[in-house]
């Protein structure tokens, strides 16, 4: 009887002992990897053509911190540029309002298994290209005819795509060709990146 009381004191004082062990220390967590990145210069240029003429050419420069481990993809980057145009919206005086026109670009990047660098786009582009001449309304009686007249209201003109390009570094890709249904005009899109060392 005294035996298996010893035992079964030595049992209790060594159970706390065994527990502790069998708990995790924090510093045998693993920790999170952090993922190395390549920078790299990623260049936007939007070409605008009238039949074969060249109009405009629009070129667009981005930083980004690509991740070299593959199917690892870097945070979005966001470009805006443009201009707050006024269009006209009636009323009795006349109310006007602002519409945003010009470039926004959403990009992310990372790396494949090839080397190849693979990057995300969102492009959005508007612009003015001529106007409508819209009658203003007199919002007082006691102004005369010719106090009225027209208000050239803009044609703001719309571009979206998003892209899901593989590229080599140094040779452009030229991913997206639209034609506007209503001036004919064309639209091109270019990318290309180059390294940073």
């Amino acid at each position: 009887m005294r035996t298996s009381a010893a035992a079964l004191l030595l049992l209790g004082l060594l159970s706390p002992c065994s527990q502790a062990q069998d708990k995790p220390k924090t510093e045998d967590k693993p920790k999170a990897e952090v993922v190395a990145t390549t920078p790299v210069k990623v260049q936007i240029v939007f070409t605008e053509f009238d039949s074969e003429k060249k109009v405009k050419s629009l070129p667009y420069t981005m930083y980004l911190n690509a991740p070299d481990a593959p199917e690892v993809r870097s945070p979005w980057v966001r470009m805006r540029v443009g201009s707050r145009v006024p269009v006209y919206t009636g009323g009795d005086k006349g109310s006007m309002t602002y519409l945003d026109v010009g470039t926004n670009i959403d990009a992310r990047s990372g790396y494949t298994a090839e080397g190849r660098l693979l990057i995300s786009l969102n492009l959005e582009r508007s612009w003015v290209e001529g106007g409508v001449p819209v009658p203003v309304t007199k919002s007082d009686a006691t102004r005369s005819e010719s106090d009225t007249g027209n208000f050239r209201e803009p044609i703001i003109r719309n571009f979206r795509c998003e892209l899901d390009l593989k590229l080599r570094e140094g040779q452009p890709i030229e991913s997206t060709i639209a034609t506007d249904p209503v001036s004919g005009k064309v639209l091109k899109v270019e990318v290309s990146f180059t390294t940073l060392k």
